[in-house]
């Protein structure tokens, strides 16, 4: 454990912020898997409105600083490319 103020202080911050990482990567997780499953199904409705919102996800998590700008745009990209394969 660190001895000084500052020190501890970033510890306390770092894991606050890994913390809200985690449950932002976890929503996009998430509703990447949904889009997957409806895939998997050959459902292009259920597709393409998980699609909607994986894509809202995928987003503020690029917006918080979760995400690299080109790895949201290549989610993306291969998310929509996938569901309009089915289609």
């Amino acid at each position: 454990m660190a001895n000084i103020k500052s020190a501890k202080k970033r510890i306390l911050v770092n894991e606050t912020k890994a913390a809200r990482n985690k449950a932002i990567k976890s929503k996009v997780k998430t509703a990447v898997k949904k889009v997957e499953t409806a895939i998997d199904q050959k459902d292009a409705e259920t597709a393409k409105t998980a699609l909607k919102a994986a894509i809202v996800e995928i987003t503020k998590a690029g917006t918080k600083g979760v995400y690299h700008k080109n790895t949201v745009s290549r989610k993306i990209s291969r998310l929509t490319k996938a569901v309009n394969g089915i289609a």
